[in-house]
Order: C-alpha cells, then structure tokens, then sequence
C-alpha cells in the first residue's frame, strides 16, 4: 500500500541521507545522533563499530585504515541504496581512517525510522553492503609482531 498524506510522520523522508563521512579525526556519537534526529521517528538504532583486541584467535594490538578516494562517494550511494529500500527518516553513515587503537571508534551507522523496527533492518543492510562495496582497508597489527590487510571493508 502507497503512503498517504494523511499522516507524513509515518513516512519515508524525502532526503534521509543526512551525513556520510570519511574522517581522520576521532568519531562522535553526538554527532551522528543529532543528525538522525527527527520528531517523526519511532525509533533510532546505531550502530558503533569499536577495534577489538583479536581477531581470528589472534591478539590485536592496533590497526589502521585507509581508503580510495571516491570511498565518501560510494558510502553514500550506498546510503542512498538502502534509505530506498526502507521507510527511513534519516540515516548517518562515518567512517575513521588513520591508525586506531583497541577501544577506539571505527564507524557510526545510525538511522531513524517511523516504525522503531524497521531501523533494525535497515541499519544490518548499510553495514553489510559497506563492508563489501566501499574502499577502505584494514591494517591490521598482532602482538606476536605479524600484520595482515583485509581488504574493502
């Protein structure tokens, strides 16, 4: 059933993207959550990826990461993709290059939905199709002195 104009709250924004970031300072979560907001929605989920200490039965002790050029382009066409395919209000999409440390904020991804679950299905769709199509990569540095890159992530 189409929308209706009857109650707007209920649907879909006509421009949801509302920030896409490739940035090589710290993230806020302030920020990305201010840019969701909206009084029309029933729910906000976010996701905040952080650097964890192992991966794959391995120690980790920092990483880095960097990115193509047109990687802010194609986080938003992503965006742009999935804010299509749900009745989102609002979505936010960053991302951190540079070297990191364990604990530190990799990426925020939150949107606002006027049903509060349809956040939740919006927001795995951004994350997966982020982490095979947009190009950034991963450096990633053990504690037994090893180191890989993975790749588009």
């Amino acid at each position: 059933m189409a929308p209706t104009n009857d109650h707007p709250g209920e649907q879909a924004a006509e421009h949801p993207v509302k920030l896409t970031g490739i940035r090589d300072t710290p993230l806020s979560v302030d920020e990305v959550y201010a840019a969701v907001g909206d009084a029309a929605a029933g729910g906000i989920s976010l996701f905040v990826g952080t650097v964890r200490n192992h991966d794959q039965g391995a120690d980790v002790d920092a990483l880095g990461y960097s990115c193509h050029p047109s990687a802010e382009d194609e986080m938003r066409r992503i965006a742009e993709k999935v804010a299509a395919e749900y009745p989102v209000r609002a979505l936010a999409v960053v991302h951190r290059v540079g070297d990191l440390g364990v604990g530190d904020l990799a990426n925020r991804a939150p949107g606002a939905c006027p049903p509060p679950g349809a956040g939740w299905g919006a927001s795995p769709r951004r994350g997966e199709r982020k982490t095979h199509q947009v190009p950034i990569w991963k450096h990633q540095r053990f504690s037994d002195g090893t180191e890989e890159w993975v790749g588009a992530c």
